[in-house]
Formats: C-alpha cells, sequence, structure tokens
C-alpha cells in the first residue's frame, strides 16, 4: 500500500509539472502576482496587528507597492536611459583612449607589452551588431503590428498582474491554512516545519537579499553622482545587482568607476579616491548594517555555491533560470540540510546500529 501511494505521489507531481509546463504562456501574472503577494504579506500582517482590517491594510500594502513602482519607473527609467546612449557614444572615444593613454600607462608600470586594442575590428563588431539589433527590432516590430491579437493579450497578461497581486494579498492567510489542511494528518507537524524553514530562508533571500541589492545599488549610483561620474546610475545598477554574489558587485563596480574615472578626469588621483571611497562606504554599510540588518546568517549558500546555483539556472533554464536559481537553490539547502540529518541519524549510517544520540 504504502508503495502504491508512493508512485500516486509521483504520477501527481510528474502531472502537476507537465501541466505548469503546458500552460507557460499564461503563468506569468500569476508567478509576478504570487512574488509580489509573499513579499507584501507580512506588510499587511504588521497593519492588521495595529488595527487596520484585512482589506484595510491589503489595499495600503497594495498602493504602497504600485507608488514605489510607479516612483522608480519615473525618477530611475530616463535618467538611465539617458546615461546609456551617453556611453554608446563615447565607446570609440574609450577605445581610442585606452590605446593612447590607458595601455601605454600600464605598460610603463607593469613593465610589460600588451596588444593595442584593433578598433577597425572593434567598429565591425558594434556596426554589425546594432545593425543586427536593429533589424531584430524591425522584425519584432513587424510580427507585433501583424498580430494585434497577440498584442492586446500579452497587454492583457501585463495588466492582470495587479489584479492577481489584489487578491492573493487578499486571500492569503486563507489560502496557506487550505493547504495546510491538505496535508497527512500524521505528517503535517513535519511538514509544517520544514515549510517554515524555507519560508525563513526565502525571505532571507526575497525580501532580504533584494533589499540589499536595491540599497547598494542607490548608495553607488549616488554616490558617484556626487563625484561628478557620468554613468553613475548605470554603474550603481550594475554592481548592485551583481551583489547578488558575495564581493563580485563592489569588485565589478570600483573597477569600472575607477576606469570611468580615468578616462573623463585623467590621470589626477583625487576622482579615484573619491570613486573608492563611495565603494569602501558602501562595503562597510553592507557589511555592518545591511546584510545582518535585512538577510542575516539563514540562506547557509556559500559564494561558490551561489555562484553555481546562478550558472546552473542560465544553462538550464535561460535568463528566467537564473532570476529562479538562488531560491530554488535555498529551499534545496534547506532539504538538503534535513536529509543530512536523517541520514546522521539512520542505522545504515551507524552500521545497523542504533544512532547513540
Amino acid at each position: 500500500m504504502k508503495d502504491r501511494n508512493r508512485w500516486l505521489i509521483v504520477v501527481a507531481l510528474a502531472t502537476l509539472a507537465g501541466l505548469l509546463y503546458a500552460l507557460q504562456p499564461i503563468l506569468l501574472p500569476f508567478v509576478v502576482g504570487a512574488l509580489l503577494a509573499y513579499l507584501g504579506n507580512p506588510l499587511v500582517h504588521r497593519l492588521m496587528r495595529a488595527g487596520f482590517s484585512r482589506v484595510m491594510a491589503v489595499s495600503a500594502t497594495f498602493a504602497t507597492l504600485c507608488l514605489a513602482g510607479t516612483v522608480t519607473l519615473v525618477l530611475v527609467l530616463p535618467r538611465l536611459w539617458e546615461q546609456l546612449v551617453y556611453l554608446e557614444s563615447r565607446i570609440p572615444s574609450v577605445l581610442r583612449w585606452m590605446n593612447r593613454q590607458g595601455i601605454p600607462w600600464l605598460e610603463q608600470r607593469l613593465r610589460v607589452n600588451i596588444d593595442r586594442i584593433d578598433m577597425d575590428l572593434i567598429t565591425e563588431w558594434l556596426t554589425a551588431f546594432w545593425r543586427g539589433a536593429d533589424a531584430t527590432t524591425t522584425d519584432m516590430l513587424t510580427q507585433i503590428a501583424q498580430s494585434g491579437l497577440h498584442v492586446a493579450a500579452t497587454l492583457g497578461l501585463i495588466a492582470l498582474i495587479p489584479v492577481v497581486t489584489f487578491y492573493l494579498l487578499l486571500d492569503w492567510d486563507e489560502l496557506v491554512q487550505k493547504l495546510r489542511n491538505l496535508l497527512p494528518r500524521q505528517y503535517e507537524p513535519q511538514l509544517v516545519s520544514l515549510a517554515e524553514e524555507c519560508d525563513s530562508v526565502l525571505a532571507a533571500f526575497l525580501r532580504g537579499q533584494l533589499m540589499v541589492m536595491m540599497a547598494l545599488g542607490l548608495i553607488y549610483g549616488i554616490g558617484l553622482q556626487m563625484v561628478g561620474i557620468k554613468l553613475a546610475m548605470v554603474i550603481g545598477l550594475v554592481a548592485g545587482l551583481a551583489s547578488i554574489i558575495p564581493y563580485f558587485g563592489f569588485t565589478l563596480g570600483i573597477v569600472i568607476a575607477s576606469l570611468v574615472a580615468l578616462f573623463q578626469f585623467g590621470l589626477f588621483i583625487k576622482p579615484l579616491l573619491l570613486v573608492w571611497a563611495v565603494f569602501g562606504i558602501g562595503q562597510l554599510i553592507e557589511s555592518w548594517i545591511l546584510q545582518p540588518w535585512l538577510v542575516g546568517d539563514r540562506i547557509g549558500l556559500p559564494p561558490v555555491g551561489v555562484i553555481f546555483a546562478i550558472m546552473a539556472g542560465g544553462q538550464l533554464f535561460g535568463f528566467f533560470g537564473m532570476l529562479l536559481a538562488l531560491p530554488v537553490a535555498a529551499i534545496l539547502v534547506v532539504l538538503l540540510r534535513h536529509a543530512q540529518r536523517r541520514y546522521l541519524n539512520s542505522h545504515w549510517y551507524h552500521g545497523g546500529e542504533p544512532p547513540l544520540v
């Protein structure tokens, strides 16, 4: 009977996975809505403890999410787009500066010979890239123009995100309770304990790490803007996103910002010192305030594991897989931790003898 039940569970899980795969085109609003509802539910609980009704707390949380998203788009996107356009226009000048000043300076300091950058090859590559991007954009726009129904369907799915988010926030606790009631009674305590530990890890990542990334992006961007770096927002965004890997965002950001400062201000030490001070302050704030307060030590995934998880997710499922890699890896860490404890207390590990503790 037990074997039969296990096979039924396997078949049910396989059927669910196949169904989710078949429904991929329409899952976007539900996945994004569930993520936003998961992130916003703690705020709903805080407001309810302050005396708000569930509907009022959900409405206030939903309005906060919408306001935060709107303000971010209005304030950040125009400036970011302006700096990306500036970056595109300055690439040839950067390459010429590297050939005429950057590489000779490195050769003098390091006492090595470095090949010059082939400007013609780079120019041809960039021209081909932009032509390909323009052709791809043109083809995409043509296909969109020829398929009004597809456009309407896509816009409809995007418009569903706030609707799904609001109703999931409204029914979140009830849905969780219904799922708990479906658990087998004899396994409910263990499964609930496991789910709570997974929730703690996911909260540490989704709410904590994402807030750390946003905070670091703002710190680096605003700090570099004060220094006078023209690509401050772009560098801050890149460094903030890359900080999902420990110390990688700091390293990548300070290298890029230093090169930009050298190109923009010349071989002067003061702008470099200011750039290094911005990243030094950001690193101190991350280590002493952001990480302990927002994330803590709950994820339990070492830096090498983070890198492997992101690369594996990208290799298996592309960009979407990279986004989901760390949450899935965090849950797997919890499951493997429980599996390890069960193994170490098993008769098999102790050679057929019962464990000592």
